[in-house]
This record gives structure tokens, sequence and C-alpha cells, in this order.
């Protein structure tokens, strides 16, 4: 649930000192899984990708097609799953999905019955939605964090997330890659990575980084693989791949989704969160999830706090105020900085009202105490997670010890490029009574909130925060591991506070997006702004496919 490439220099250096084949599931088991491969060499793009006919649909277009007979749930989920068959392992070998549902078309036929006996659910019904593989589901699928330590794991139940998802008619159609271990094992990660799937790859240009930890739920959504997807998010990692796969992503508030059934890093930072097309589409998936859940303490304020109809309310934003914290968030990389101060005029031809500067005064002042926070909730969250999967308890490892352990007996595997700093980190930690821990917490939650964030709004009297999400995608470097210029996400991140990414043009080919973050609760408003934003712009356009960045632009 990690961001990538983006920041992790700043943040770690504290830490390290054809649809009938498809149906039948992308599951490759640990005994045939081959070894990973040593270099990351694009297929030649002159092999070209066919034309889709689903290419870039809306939600909206798709329940149109289905409204009029031109579609079936199934005929679309079929669709998709030759997509996928035909792009993820072949073609430009995205490895970005792990598995597919192979109960998917069968779900697909329920939701037809449905339909035609005049009942549809919703926005979503017949809808095939890819859940990155640590949102657990109780079905044929696994869910592993992308680790071969959990290979054939299944939990005893559906995660909130997937079950609200299912209630509101969406077809589960696999699970997507995901950096391993949501990119907290290893100080020096190839973000995208992982054990079971492989290096993932970005569709703009197949020698980049999709960023992660959610970078197969980018990658499979800006390449038209599903009509959207499900990512989560601890620092950054629904907004960076976001970023990097020209997607509109939603890290919504801490509680507003129920984390209840992910696999976690911390329970203060983790939250899952769309990645979608457009805002549209990725408001309508929020709506889905958002709600309290027993199960999760943290949603218990969740109830009515999220109106789809009003979060897409709207094409001016005249009486808004925007500030710009320019330190800390600009002067990072040029072609982003240059694209979203274009994108402040457009937010000003929209009736915004922009405050510029409108500096956080504690911008820079809490990274060490983030890992520190992070170290301490992983081990014990993790643990609890592990210990709670069904089945005996030599199965699987049972405890982040036992995963170290695991990792150092399939190293050649595991750890071909990189290795597990973080792991060990974190196993020697204590319980989260412990005073250094509180102290961490406490600072975080000062500087990013009341401090932080608060502060900076109450001061200018703002509706919003808006900076680049991040620079465009960087070269996959499994040599190295990620690098690249810093972002916005985790200011948000850590105060467990909304932050929307929209796409705000291109540098070389390649995305940029802008980011829109406040208060705990504005989920809405930020949506607001950003769907008024994509409207005025429409800076979405799909991938290419390319082996490279055009750099003669």
């Amino acid at each position: 649930m990690r961001r990538t490439s983006m920041d992790r220099r700043t943040l770690l250096r504290y830490a390290a000192g054809g649809a009938a084949a498809a149906v039948s599931g992308i599951r490759p088991s640990f005994a045939a899984m081959p070894d990973p491969p040593r270099t990351v060499t694009p297929p030649d793009p002159a092999a070209g990708v066919a034309p889709f006919e689903l290419d870039e649909l809306s939600f909206l277009d798709l329940q149109k097609r289905m409204e009029t007979g031109a579609e079936t749930a199934r005929s679309i989920t079929a669709k998709y799953l030759a997509r996928i068959e035909a792009l993820d392992r072949r073609g430009p070998e995205l490895r970005s999905v792990l598995e597919t549902n192979p109960d998917a078309l069968s779900i697909a036929d329920a939701l037809d019955k449905e339909r035609k006996a005049g009942h549809v659910r919703g926005p979503l019904h017949g809808v095939p939605i890819l859940l990155k593989d640590n949102i657990g589901t109780a079905d044929r699928m696994t869910t592993t964090a992308g680790s071969l330590a959990l290979e054939g794991s299944i939990p005893a139940a559906d995660s909130a997330v997937a079950r609200r998802l299912r209630d509101a008619g969406a077809i589960l159609i696999g699970k997507a890659n995901m950096s391993e271990w949501a990119n907290f094992r290893s100080a020096h990660p190839s973000s995208g990575w992982s054990g079971r799937g492989g290096q993932c790859r970005n569709p703009y240009a197949l020698d980049r980084n999709p960023s992660g930890s959610s970078s197969g739920s980018g990658a499979a959504t800006a390449a038209n693989l599903c009509a959207a997807a499900i990512g989560s998010e601890t620092d950054g990692s629904v907004v960076s791949p976001s970023n990097n796969c020209g997607l509109v992503g939603i890290k919504p508030t801490l509680g507003l989704v129920s984390r209840t059934g992910i696999i976690p890093i911390a329970h203060s930072q983790d939250t899952a969160g769309p990645m979608a097309r457009t805002v549209a589409d990725a408001a309508h998936l929020l709506a889905a999830l958002a709600g309290s859940d027993p199960t999760d303490p943290a949603t218990r304020d969740a109830a009515g706090r999220f109106d789809v109809q009003k979060a897409l309310a709207g094409g001016r934003l005249d009486g808004i105020r925007i500030g710009v914290p320019r330190k800390g968030l600009f002067s990072q990389c040029p072609p982003a900085d240059r694209l979203v101060d274009e994108a402040i005029a457009d937010l000003r031809r929209l009736g915004a009202e922009i405050v510029d500067p409108a500096d956080i005064d504690t911008i820079a002042d809490f990274g060490a105490t983030e890992q520190e926070v992070l170290l301490y909730e992983f081990k014990t969250d993790l643990n609890a997670y592990l210990a709670g999967l069904p089945g005996p308890p030599a199965a699987r490892p049972r405890t982040l010890a036992a995963l170290i352990a695991f990792n150092d007996a399939h190293r050649d595997r595991e750890m071909p490029y990189f290795g597990q700093e973080l792991f060990l980190q974190a196993e020697k930690k204590g319980p989260l009574t412990e005073k250094a821990y509180l102290d961490a917490l406490e600072t975080n939650h000062r500087l990013t909130r009341t401090e932080g964030i608060d502060k900076t709004m109450d001061r200018h009297k703002l509706d919003a925060l808006v900076a680049p999400t991040s620079g465009p995608a960087v070269l996959i470097d499994l040599v190295n591991g990620d690098y690249g210029p810093g972002g916005s996400t985790t200011f948000p991140a850590v105060a467990g506070y909304p932050d929307v990414t929209v796409p705000a043009g291109h540098s070389f080919g390649l995305p940029v997006g802008i980011s829109f973050f406040g208060r705990a609760w504005s989920d809405e408003k930020l949506i607001r702004i950003a769907h008024a934003y994509e409207q005025a712009t429409r800076h979405r356009r799909p991938p290419k496919f390319l082996a490279t960045a055009s750099l003669l632009v």
C-alpha cells in the first residue's frame, strides 16, 4: 500500500541504513513458477495491439449497452477476459494481472438474469472490476500480496470491500499484480515487482515503472483490461500509480472505507481506494465502498459521509478557495510543475480563487516518525492477519518471523533483486504500547493534521490544497530499485486525509497528475473540484504500449 519510486528515497533513508483460455484463470503455481527474468526487455511494439471495442468505455457507457441489449454482462466480461489473455502474458506482456476469476462468466450470467427480471442494482451492475491482490475474496481466487509464501491462500470470508462490490453488482474479474507486500519488504525495491507476478510494466512506455504498490491495478485499468480497479494505499499507492498510468485515483479519508480483510501494512494509514479512467467512475466506486462496518472501528463515523450526486454536481468552482503549498511539494520535477501551473490557471478560469502560496509549515518534519509508526504497526497488524488465516498452521507462514525465514529459504525466487530489510527492522519492534511508537504516532498526527493541513486551511480559509501528484514515470530499475522525483502523497497519507489525483497532461507522452487534498471527510468537495477540472480539460488519453517514451517531442 505504500507508494513507490517517487518519495521512497526520502522516506527510506531512515529505514535502510482468448476468452476461453482466460476463463481458466492466470494462476502460476509455486512449483511451476519460472525464475524471474534477469532483464526487463520490452516487446517490439511493431507487433501492435488490436483495437478493442470496449476501449475507454465508462460505467455509464457499459450500462447503456446492457440496457439496449447491445451487450450483456457476460459478453462484456468475456471481452475483458480475452483482452487480459491477449495483453497481459502475451503481446506487451504487461504482467498486471495475477489471476482471473474462474467464476466470472457464471456470475455475469446471474446478473444478466437479474437485469432481465427488472432488477438493476446500480451503476456497477454487471461491470468487471479488478482487485489488488491484498484485498481478500472468499472464492476460488487467492489473496497473497504478491508473495509465494501465501500461494493458494483463501481467506475464510470476503473482505468488506469485496462484499460491498458484490452487493453493488460488480463482477470481481481477477486479482491485480502488486508490489509484493505492498512495497514494505525492501528498502530498495522495484515497484510493481512480486514473486508471483514478476515485474509489472507501464502501458504508456513498457520500460517505465507503473508505480505502486497498486501497480497492476493502475496498469490494467489504463490498458482497458477492466472497467476499473481497486487499489490500496498507505502512502501514495493509489494516487502514485494513478499518476503514472493516466488515471483518476481516490485515496479516501481513513475510515470512509472498511479495512477488514485487506492484508495490512499499518492501520493508522491503510485504506482501499478506487482507480478509474474518469472521476465519475471513481466516485461511483467509492460510493459502493463507503460506509460503516462493525468489524472496523475506524468506520464508525462513515455513515452518510459520502453522496456521489453531490460529489459530481456542478461544472463551475465559483466560491471555492484552493491553496498552493509550493514549499516542499513543487520544484522537484519541472515538467510536473509546468503542467500543474497550467492546471492552476484552468482552475481560475473555472471560478476558483487561488491562494498562492499557501505553504504548510511542517512539510518536512516527520519522515523518520512515519517510518517508525509503519514498522511497529506492520509487525502487529500482519501477525494478526496471518494468525487468522484458515487451514493448518503448517500450511503457510503465520508470523512475520516465519515470512522472513520463508524468503531466506526461497531466496532465488523471492529475493533475486532486492532483500527484506524492512521485514527485519519491523521484526525487532515491540508492542504498540511502547513509548517510541506512541510518541511517533502523536508527532505524525500533530504535524500533519493540527499543525499541518488543518492549520494551513484555517489560515487561508481554504476548501482544498493542490500540488503535483508526482513526476512522469521513471525507468524500471531492478538493479538500483526505485528512484525519481518526490510528490505530494505523504502529508495526506500520514494525516489519514483524502487525496484525489486527476490527469493534468503529459510529458514526453508520459502522464502527469494533479492532486487535490484537504481536511478529513472533505472527499465530496475534493471530488467535485477534480470533476470540474477533468470535465474542462479532459487530459486522459489511452496508452499506445510503446517500447519506450518518445524523447523527440
